[in-house]
């Protein structure tokens, strides 16, 4: 028997229990640990021990042998716990989590973290028994120098302190160059870009670090896409040849491999100070997710489950051919066919709702990691923070749990740095010394509304209209509260007094509202100054299958989302008002709504020449209201999404395309971008290309 086959079911689970691991311990009382809880820590490495030692990770087993040892003494009352005893635990955990994924990728874990924390626990071992801990048992290793063959690679500043660095950006599809370049050259100077293929190289001048660049870019591409190499000068060593030519080239040497903004454990808990050395640089990983009830379930892979939806997709489309063809039938005639269609739809929607709830996973996916975070950074930033997690029950599509992970963490650590205030902060404002953190999800109809919520200082409104009147952007005092929060989505903008290594560069914000619009979703922001802030994300539950309502202009159908529609009228001429720049509004009992015409915004004939013969439907979406005109609707009915960027490319005004009952496209039109695509139209006075969003035959 081959032993190595077991290895996947043992990573499994080592993964589970070490999750179970770290949040046994952040809930640990150090005064009164709780003995269940120590008992449970003590199995979980008790198991990894044994599975380790099973399979011949030897440095895994030492490492998991020396942390159950004290653990044992723990839970028996012969250690007295304290928070540097449980910070050590918990760095023991994220190193024993490198080791394990260290051997996922049959490598041999890093020599000198091993060392480094076998030293630190047995430290500790070594002054409960009485004894002098041996503080220079082991010293941080010195980082390796990079030799080349006689030559010595420098970096050299700009004058103004700035350096370049080179961005490459492998495998993405064109359509996102540019958004990723507009990315960059908020964050410096782009000196030169080339885009060949699905390669992007840019070079550019900044003062941003790699870390905060790669935390940018990561909300559009993936980290394995990405790399940043500062642009270096070889110059030969040896003396006796100064004047030879000085070489410019791009080094790989420099790679930088950027940790998950969720896991940066290794540099965020300082080790105890008496027993343990400086801590050596550990790669560190995001948290693996919790473990679930492995009696009634089983591991499937995540392509089969894909491929399995596609599939039903296709059963809804052909279900819909058939009773679109079926409607010209007598019903007289063909009793027994219609009916037996009729139960076809019904079958096909349950099993597609089945199917569905397959992908979906509970939100306490996401919510599990951010405990640690939490921890973590208030040891960090000197501040008492209680976290409340609320609804983690609560489902979403696979695909969207994952994309919602990086904006959720960077939301969390803004409220941690910039809202949450520090103790004596809150004593002199009458609040308690712990700041409170809640993170919510709970479902609304076909969409999830994820909250993240601080009793911290709140949005400062003069504050905010400043910043913006000094960064040139255009601003009004008459604005609303709401209409002045979501300034703070502005890229570059940030109203840090002072740039940390947490947040404060003004990065990040912008993807982050950027990237939940592109999952079909919306921000909102409620602030009270000294009460608190609350940012609140709403997105569909999944975006495989749409709820749609059909509508018609000319000749063409396009599909909007049913969520963004709040009612339909045929406006009459009293309730059109014109405005300058052949601007319309649309009066909705006494609120005033802009007036977007489809058949203008794609350059389409329209059916009906007066505005008044067309119907008005009205749409809510990131937080605005307006009025669409098309010339006819067709009827409400389920449609599978197709991703029109990977089959084709990105369309202004447009977010995805299906198939309809009559075998024809339709696209599904990006209710957000509308409004904005019109504008631009009416401002440059040219139309869109009839063959980007036109035709759809």
């Amino acid at each position: 028997m081959d032993v190595s086959d077991f290895y996947q079911t043992f990573f499994e689970e080592a993964d589970e229990l070490l999750a179970d691991m770290e949040q046994h311990l952040l809930n640990l009382d150090c005064q009164t640990p709780d003995k269940e809880m120590m008992n449970a820590i003590f199995r979980a490495a008790h198991s990894i021990k044994g599975g380790a030692g099973t399979f011949g990770f030897t440095v895994l087993q030492e490492t998991t042998h020396l942390m159950e040892n004290l653990l044992d003494e723990a839970r028996q009352g012969e250690l007295q716990l304290n928070s540097d005893i449980i910070n050590l635990f918990l760095k023991s955990k994220d190193i024993m989590q490198t080791q394990l994924d260290a051997y996922k990728a049959s490598e041999e874990p890093d020599q000198a973290s091993f060392v480094w924390i076998c030293d630190a626990l047995r430290n500790i071992a070594l002054e409960e028994q009485g004894e002098q801990p041996d503080n220079a048992a082991v010293a941080e290793p010195e980082a390796e120098e990079e030799v080349v063959a006689e030559e010595v690679i420098e970096y050299e500043e700009n004058e103004d302190g700035s350096v370049t660095l080179i961005v490459t950006l492998k495998d993405v599809p064109e359509a996102e160059h540019e958004i990723l370049v507009e990315e960059l050259e908020s964050l410096g100077e782009v000196i030169t870009k080339q885009s060949t293929g699905e390669t992007l190289c840019v070079e550019m001048s900044t003062s941003t670090s790699a870390e905060d660049i790669i935390a940018v870019l990561c909300f559009v591409v993936e980290e394995s896409q990405v790399n940043v190499a500062r642009k270096a000068v070889v110059r030969a060593a040896a003396p006796a040849a100064p004047s030879e030519a000085t070489t410019e080239v791009e080094t790989s040497s420099v790679e930088i491999e950027p940790e998950p903004a969720v896991a940066k454990a290794p540099e965020e808990i300082e080790a105890p100070a008496a027993t343990s050395p400086a801590m050596p640089a550990i790669p560190a990983k995001a948290a693996p997710r919790g473990n679930g009830a492995e009696s009634s379930s089983i591991r499937v892979a995540v392509e089969k489950v894909d491929q399995i939806i596609n599939q039903v997709g296709e059963l809804i489309i052909t279900q819909a051919m058939l009773t679109q063809l079926s409607a010209e039938l007598d019903p007289a005639r063909h009793h027994a066919l219609l009916s037996s269609i009729s139960q076809l739809e019904r079958n096909a929607r349950d099993l597609q709702e089945s199917v569905m709830s397959v992908r979906m996973m509970p939100m306490e996916y996401v919510f599990s990691r951010f405990p640690r975070l939490v921890h973590d950074l208030g040891t960090r930033l000197n501040k008492e923070i209680e976290l409340t997690l609320r609804g983690g029950s609560a489902e979403l599509d696979k695909s969207l749990i994952e994309r919602i992970i990086d904006p959720l963490t960077h939301l969390v650590r803004n409220s941690l740095d910039h809202g949450i205030e520090p103790v004596e902060a809150r004593l002199q404002k009458g609040k308690p010394a712990k700041g409170n953190l809640i993170l919510s999800a709970e479902h609304h109809g076909g969409n999830i509304v994820i909250e993240v919520i601080d009793d911290g200082a709140g949005l400062n409104r003069e504050k905010i209209l400043a910043r913006a009147r000094s960064q040139g952007m255009t601003v009004s005092e008459n604005w609303s509260d709401d209409e002045i929060w979501m300034l703070i989505f502005a890229a570059g903008f940030s109203t840090a007094e002072k740039v940390t290594d947490v947040s404060g560069r003004g990065v990040g914000m912008d993807v982050v509202r950027r990237n939940i619009m592109a999952m079909g979703g919306h921000v909102e922001v409620h602030s009270e100054e000294n009460k608190g802030t609350t940012i609140r994300i709403i997105l569909p539950l999944t975006l495989a299958i749409l709820d749609g309502m059909s509508v018609m202009v000319g000749d063409e159908v396009y599909v909007l989302p049913l969520s963004s529609v709040m009612e339909s009228l045929r406006p009459s001429s009293s309730m059109l008002y014109h405005l300058a720049g052949d601007e319309q509004m649309l009066q909705v009992r006494g609120e005033y709504l802009p007036l977007v015409e489809l058949n203008h915004a794609f350059n389409i004939p329209s059916q009906h020449r007066e505005t008044d013969e067309k119907i008005a439907v009205i749409l809510q979406s990131a937080g605005c209201r307006y009025a669409l005109l098309v010339d006819q609707l067709i009827g409400q009915h389920q449609v599978v999404v197709k991703n029109l960027e990977h089959n084709y490319r990105k369309v202004a005004g447009v977010s995805a395309a299906t198939i309809l009952g009559d075998g024809s496209v339709a696209l599904i039109l990006d209710v957000v971008g509308l409004p904005t695509l019109s504008k631009n139209k009416k401002l440059k006075g040219k139309s869109l290309n009839e063959k980007e969003c036109g035709s759809t035959q």
